[in-house]
Parts: structure tokens; C-alpha cells; sequence
């Protein structure tokens, strides 16, 4: 049993369910919002320590459970009217009325989700529980369908070292190719797919490296098998040779074994090869490490401190998760399962406050990789729905991960035996310069130069899986525009090379002597739950096309006319980007239209970095990752659907039975609706050895941007720098540069 295990006694039913009062609905119309804490703040220690308590107590009284795992636990979705209504916010149509008093009251419990595995059985169950008010109650308990697991623990995760370094199968394996056990190290991954396991048992696999000293990069040293554990005793129940390929491009078996062993010889006549040691030739990235490499560079010295400076403080109030920065107000939310949240954003035009966004948020990223040969094609990660990246969070370094002026909050999520985890600083916030906001020259009557920096509102987190970092970034621009970015970088996941393997493996590119990075992708779905001037939205699409009429005719006598062609999205489902088109979407108010253009307000979703999956149709991660076939996914908002490829991601053999193609299948209508867009974006990686030790950070972005929405350009009105700290540099020296203005005559 493991030490953070929970042990009781009592008896779980397989379903009960306890109804609670039903709840008044909706607003027309509020006012004051004094004194209020944001409904949507997340679960603070003292929650979670309520929380596991109420559990504990429920399953020690009233199930014979014996001893359990806390997996996660979070805030439970408050009803969107009523976080409207106590923010005095619009609703959507259909809603109800209820006072802004009533909905605060209603809103003053707390109601949480949690999850749960039997430490004994296997069985798992969600549990959903009133936190508040005192003493709080467990009101229904669901019994998950046999195959369905929750997300990985981080605490699982870090259990594969040890389990393998106490394994003498693993130990001997090692030696043999003269790697001692402290010096083994595994990633902890979700199986993804492997049909030998029983549907009800909880595992993990294990991609084994070495490590010479610590710190060292262990991925430079890739071991020739992978494990497969029994997260609930630790148990090795597989190892797994993988294949190589010869020197000859010829034909080789990928399917896997037809049974689980733990023999290493019968692991090897599978494979057909002789044991392979790994490499061990250091390639390290850090700065201390490398300077005892002498191949390695050393570090620069000709780069002078560059700072970033608001000698008079921050512009951004920060009350709580709430943040007020120039014309934006919005909650910023931690999520143990989707990270970094960001709630009921608004924007002040003049004297009205408009409604733009309820929830932003990552909801989901898989990245398959390309290799065929087994264990290989088991490797399709889901770090949202597998391994709840919120709970990866990084605390972040002032100066370093985070520049100039900052201001943090905090993440908590629940531990395997209940008390709360805190990651401090796991969220920043600060402002940058973001370049020229606009100028303009008027060369006329002597000349005069006119122009305004824009500056952004940065929310960033940082989460690390294993060897990959995603830092999540969103940005809010004084043009009123939102940028959604997703910058990778860390270190590739690496795989060994058989010396005199085929030189030319179509499937990876070899980026250190006997060290292949296997082609992958990265692919998120971005969760836009839109308000635009109100919640009853639509989609459209919008392609540009060349005007119809035949060069040289009266109507397009040059062939250069083009022109903007757009349709309402009616029905839900998904949706293909087409680059030839010039194609984008925008989500549209078509209650309120603009004063001059006569169109609907509407924010426009821009990107380039669509990205849809490129293995095969019938591929098993397309069948898991339905929501990465398509560049755009609509369906109508629904509190419950959350996640696009299903609630219950780890170790799902097919389509999952709520993922978001199940959602759209009866095509049911999101015009003029409460709606939900889901963006498929990201990045096909073919690995240049660039890449290795580290890799540089890759940039991937979905902006936000108004269209119609503003009278004009919302950032006229930014004020003229008096900036007196910027210099002319000289050739031989520095020169004060009397900048009280920006506008300086045109040269």
C-alpha cells in the first residue's frame, strides 16, 4: 500500500445520488458588487482540507472501502446564470430571473468534484461534495464504468524510479548493459493503448533512461526497453523490448507481443536483437555542467543587463484572482486539470461595460508520435486529460521566468492521501511592451510623426510533463485583443539508436550519435466560451474568393477583384480551416451591429496554427483524439462538457462515449445560442538537432481580435510616452535623448 494512501473502513454503494433543494434562476437587472469573493475562485487549502475530511468520514461510515487514493479534486461548476447574475453580468435568453442578492446567496456554497480509486479493488468513483456550509456533505457518489481511470497522480508519476530500481528483473537488466539502479530513471506516462491489460487495471508505462550525476540530461541516455507498472501495487507486469529497424529498408513486424511477460529473454526473442547499452556521452544544457564539457560553448559575456522598469508601479489592480487592467476586467483561475483559466472577462467602452468572454481555458492537448515499431506507437500523450497539467505547474522565478513588476498567485491541488499541495507562484502576472500600437508620418507641410506604444497584460503558467515545458501565456492588448499563446520548449523525448541502424528512418532524425527524436505533433483545443455583447452568439465563416466574372470582362476587367464570402455556422460539429480561402471565424452578436459598417459586433478568431491530426483516419489516437480531426469544433454550451476528448482520458481503447463528437452528433442548432468554439491549433515537430540538448522555445498563438465591435480603434486613446530613460547610443559613447514626446519630426 502506498504511504500517501487513505485507509478506513465502511462500505461504498455502487450508485447513490442525494438530491439537494432546487435553485431559484436568473437576473434582469443588478448593481452593487461590494464585498463579493469571484464565485469561480478555485479550492484554497483550507477547502481541500475540508474536503478530504468530509470524504473520509463518508467512506469510513458508509462503504467498506478499506484504503483509497484522493486523485483530484476541484471546484464543481457553479450554474453560469447565477455567476452572471452575482457579477451583474448579461444572461443568456432562456435564463430565468433572480436577484443579484439571491444568486450571491446561492452561490455562497461551495460544491466540489473529486475522484477517488479504491487502493485495493481498482474500482473508481466520483464523488461530489458541499464543502460549504459547515459540515458539509457527500451528495453523490458514481460508481465509473469498468476501463474508465482517472487522470495520473503526480505522485503516481513519481513513483516509477523506485519501483524500478526495486525490481531485480529491472536491476539486472541495467547491469548487464553496465548501468547501476541508482542510476535509473523513468517518465511515468498514461499506457495510451495496449490491449494485453485488463480494462480495471490502473497502469502506467515507464520510458527508462540512465543518469550518470545528478542533474545530468538523462535523456542523452535512452534505455532499450520500457516497463509497464500496476499503479495500485507497484507491480513490473511487462517488459518490453522494442524493435529496431537493420540496414536494409525492409518490412518489420511492429504489431505488439500477444501476451504480457516479465522474462527479459522471452522480451528479447520478441524483439529479435541483442541487448543495445545506451549512450553515454553527456550532452548537458546547464551552465555548470557545460563548462566541464570542453565541446560544449561557453557562456556568452557580451550581452549587457537589460531590465524592465515601472518606476511609478504596476497599472493592474489585483483583488483576489480578480484583476482591473486599463479597460479589461477578468478572474484568473487555477484548474488541477486544465491549469491556468481565464473567467468573465469584460471590457469598458466609454461608460458601458461589455461582455466578451465567460471562459478561456487550454482544455486539452495530445501529441502523438510517429514511430511504428512497438512500444513506439502506444506513445499518443493527452497531458490535459491524462495527468491534469495544472497539477505539473512550475513555481516561477522572479527576473527569470518572469520580468519587471510581478504579481503572483498561487495553485492548490489535492494529495493522493487528501491534504492540500500548494505551488507557490505558479502564476504571474505583469505588463510588457508590445512594440508600435500605431503611427503614422504626415510628410505634408513640413512633416509630422505621430505614433503610440502599445503595451500587453501578461498571464502566464508554466507546466513541465515529464521532458517537454508549455508555457501558457494570455495576453491582453490596449487594442482589445487577446492572444491566446502556447510557447514548447524543454527537451525532446528521446529514443535509442541501434549503431549501423538504417541511416535513414523515416519516422525520427538522429540528433546525437545513436540518439533519435521521434517526428511528433502537439495539438490543443482551445475552449472559448463566448459572451459578445450577451450569450446568444453565432459562428461565422468567412472565405475570401476572386470575383466570378472572367478576366476582361466589363465587371473585372483586370482579374483582380476578390471579395469577402461568409455563411452562419447553424448546426454544431466540426468545422476544416482552408488556407486557399484565406478562411476565419468569427463569433458574432447579430443583435447589435455597427454604426457605420452595418455589421454585426463580433471577435474575430485569428491564427495560423491550425494543425489537425496527421496520422491515419482509423489511427487509434484519432479515434481518441476526435477533437484534433478538425480546425474548428461548435456545439452549444453545457456546464458538464469541459473536456473535448472525454472526462475520462487515461487508457481509453476507442472513441470516448462523451467526447466532443458526441456532443455535435445531432447537429443540434448554434445560431443566435449560448454557444461553445473549440480551436484546434499546434504544431507538426519534424526534430532538427537544434533541438537537443534543449530545445529553443517554439511559439504557437490564437489571437482574439475585434471586428465591428469598437466604434474605431480602442487604442487611440493611449497616452504619448514621456519616457526620459531611453538613450541615443553614439559610436563612441551614450547621449541622453530628451524624449518628452514621442512625436519628432520626420527625417
Amino acid at each position: 500500500m502506498s504511504p500517501a494512501t487513505t485507509t478506513i473502513s465502511g462500505q461504498m454503494p455502487s450508485s447513490q445520488s442525494c438530491t439537494s433543494k432546487g435553485c431559484a434562476s436568473n437576473p434582469a437587472a443588478h448593481k452593487d458588487r461590494s464585498g463579493l469573493q469571484h464565485p469561480l475562485d478555485p479550492l484554497d487549502e483550507t477547502q481541500m482540507r475540508n474536503l478530504a475530511k468530509i470524504v473520509q468520514v463518508f467512506i469510513a461510515e458508509e462503504t467498506e472501502i478499506r484504503a483509497y487514493k484522493l486523485l483530484t479534486a476541484y471546484l464543481a461548476n457553479p450554474p453560469k446564470e447565477f455567476v452572471l447574475a452575482a457579477l451583474n453580468l448579461p444572461l443568456p435568453l432562456d435564463a430565468k430571473a433572480v436577484s443579484q442578492a439571491e444568486a450571491r446567496r446561492l452561490l455562497s456554497a461551495r460544491h466540489s468534484e473529486c475522484q477517488i480509486v479504491d487502493a485495493l479493488t481498482g474500482d473508481a468513483y466520483e464523488l461530489y461534495v458541499d464543502i460549504y456550509p459547515a459540515p458539509g456533505r457527500v451528495t453523490k457518489v458514481v460508481k465509473l464504468e469498468e476501463g474508465l481511470q482517472p487522470p495520473l497522480h503526480p505522485d503516481e508519476l513519481a513513483e516509477a524510479d523506485f519501483a524500478l530500481r526495486r525490481n531485480p528483473d529491472i536491476v539486472k537488466l541495467a547491469r548487464d548493459v553496465g548501468v547501476e539502479p541508482e542510476q535509473i530513471y523513468a517518465d511515468g506516462w498514461s499506457i495510451g493503448w495496449d490491449d494485453r491489460f485488463e480494462l480495471g487495471r490502473r497502469v502506467q508505462q515507464c520510458l527508462v533512461y540512465a543518469r550518470k550525476t545528478p542533474h545530468e540530461n538523462l535523456y542523452a541516455h535512452p534505455m532499450d526497453f520500457t516497463v509497464v507498472l500496476d499503479l495500485q501495487t507497484h507491480e513490473v507486469i511487462s517488459i518490453d523490448m522494442g524493435k529496431h529497424r537493420g540496414r536494409k529498408e525492409e518490412p518489420i513486424d511492429g504489431r505488439p507481443p500477444s501476451s504480457l511477460t516479465t522474462d527479459p529473454e522471452v522480451a528479447l526473442e520478441y524483439a529479435g536483437r541483442e541487448r543495445i547499452p545506451p549512450p553515454m556521452q553527456s550532452y548537458d544544457y546547464l551552465p555548470d555542467l557545460m563548462e566541464q564539457d570542453p565541446r560544449m560553448a561557453k557562456p556568452r559575456d557580451d550581452l549587457k543587463p537589460l531590465y524592465v522598469v515601472q518606476p511609478e508601479g504596476v497599472s493592474y489592480t489585483l483583488n483576489g484572482n480578480e484583476i482591473s487592467w486599463s479597460k479589461w476586467n477578468f478572474h484568473i483561475g487555477f484548474h488541477p486539470r486544465d491549469g491556468l483559466t481565464i473567467n468573465t472577462v469584460t471590457y469598458k467602452d466609454g461608460d458601458e461595460v461589455r461582455p466578451l468572454f465567460y471562459r478561456l481555458s487550454c482544455a486539452e492537448m495530445t501529441v502523438p508520435y510517429a514511430e511504428t515499431l512497438f512500444p513506439s506507437p502506444r506513445k499518443f500523450a493527452f497531458d490535459v486529460g491524462e495527468y491534469s497539467i495544472g497539477t505539473l505547474a512550475n513555481s516561477l522565478a522572479i527576473g527569470c521566468d518572469c520580468l519587471g513588476s510581478i504579481s503572483y498567485l498561487d495553485g492548490t491541488y489535492v494529495g493522493l492521501d487528501g491534504s492540500p499541495v500548494t505551488i507557490k507562484q505558479c502564476i504571474c502576472i505583469h505588463e510588457e511592451d508590445a512594440g508600435l500600437a500605431f503611427k503614422h508620418t504626415d510628410y505634408r507641410e513640413g512633416g509630422r510623426a505621430y505614433s503610440a506604444r502599445n503595451r500587453k497584460l501578461v498571464v502566464q503558467m508554466i507546466c513541465t510533463i515529464a521532458n517537454y515545458e508549455y508555457i501558457f501565456n494570455y495576453n491582453f492588448y490596449t487594442d482589445g485583443s487577446i492572444q491566446t499563446e502556447v510557447r514548447l520548449t524543454g527537451i525532446l523525448n528521446l529514443a535509442l539508436k541501434r549503431e549501423g541502424e538504417a541511416e535513414v528512418n523515416p519516422y525520427g532524425v538522429e540528433v546525437a550519435p545513436s540518439v533519435t527524436a521521434q517526428l511528433h505533433q502537439h495539438i490543443f483545443s482551445l475552449r472559448i466560451d463566448p459572451m459578445i455583447d450577451g450569450h446568444e452568439n453565432t459562428i461565422v465563416q468567412s472565405d475570401v474568393v476572386p470575383t466570378a466574372a472572367p478576366v476582361g470582362s466589363s465587371s473585372n476587367y483586370l482579374g483582380n477583384g476578390f471579395r469577402q464570402s461568409s455563411s452562419n455556422i447553424t448546426k454544431a460539429g466540426g468545422y476544416d480551416w482552408d488556407a486557399t480561402k484565406h478562411r476565419t471565424f468569427s463569433i458574432v452578436n447579430t443583435k447589435r451591429r455597427h454604426f457605420a459598417s452595418g455589421l454585426p459586433v463580433s471577435y474575430r478568431i485569428h491564427t495560423r496554427d491550425y494543425e489537425t491530426l496527421a496520422p491515419h483516419r482509423d489511427a487509434m489516437v484519432t479515434k481518441r483524439a476526435r477533437f484534433a480531426t478538425k480546425a474548428l469544433w461548435v456545439s452549444q454550451h453545457n456546464e458538464e462538457q469541459l473536456w473535448p476528448a472525454g472526462k475520462y482520458v487515461p487508457q481509453q481503447r476507442d472513441t470516448a462515449k462523451d467526447d466532443i463528437s458526441h456532443w455535435v452528433e445531432d447537429s443540434h442548432n448554434v445560431e443566435n445560442e449560448d454557444l461553445v468554439a473549440w480551436v484546434t491549433f499546434g504544431i507538426t515537430h519534424v526534430p532538427r538537432p537544434e533541438d537537443f540538448p534543449i530545445m529553443p522555445v517554439e511559439h504557437l498563438a490564437v489571437w482574439l481580435k475585434p471586428a465591428n465591435f469598437f466604434a474605431w480603434n480602442p487604442a487611440m486613446d493611449l497616452p504619448q510616452m514621456k519616457d526620459t530613460v531611453s538613450r541615443k547610443v553614439i559610436a563612441n559613447g551614450t547621449e541622453t535623448y530628451g524624449n518628452a514626446s514621442n512625436a519628432q519630426p520626420a527625417s
